[in-house]
């Protein structure tokens, strides 16, 4: 009977808890101005001959969490974009995704990310910079205590696609 009770009284505590309180949303800062000019990507072998969308015109969603408060957020970047979200800058240097005729398909973003120095106000220093792959995280991984970050989509058409 005291073993129905406990577990009675445990169920009851666990259900109490599970009334998570909402999320903060994550809040979007300037970034400085000696961090505002990123230079235009360089044309690539397909743009130049011609093949899929113009890398000015696609658009990649890049994934980033902040392991500290466990908030995540999308960021939709093209080519030569950047975005500071509190402490860091995310920047989009080229997004590119396999051909729908190609076997192995896969979606690449070459990212560059720079963290806010501690104590610092406007000091920020690169802790990445390459190419990450939507399907094959392992291959480069943005190694950081407190942000993670990753390529969900890179939106882009080739000719003949519906």
């Amino acid at each position: 009977m005291r073993r129905a009770g406990a577990l009675l009284a445990g169920l009851a505590l666990l259900t109490a808890c599970s009334d998570d309180p909402a999320a903060p949303t994550p809040v979007e800062t300037e970034i400085p101005e000696e961090l505002q000019e990123v230079a235009p990507p360089p044309a690539s072998v397909a743009e130049v001959a011609g093949i899929g969308t113009p890398m000015e015109e696609r658009v990649a969603t890049i994934g980033l969490l902040n392991k500290r408060n466990n908030l995540a957020q999308d960021l939709e970047l093209r080519p030569g974009e950047q975005q500071r979200v509190g402490d860091v800058i995310v920047r989009l240097r080229a997004c590119e995704r396999t051909a729908p005729w190609e076997f192995e398909k896969d979606e690449g973003a070459f990212v560059q990310v720079l963290v806010r120095e501690r104590g610092s106000e406007n000091d920020f220093r690169s802790v990445f910079s390459g190419w990450l792959f939507k399907n094959k995280p392992s291959i480069n991984v943005v190694e950081h205590p407190i942000y993670d970050v990753w390529v969900k989509a890179c939106a882009m058409e080739f000719p003949g696609e519906e």
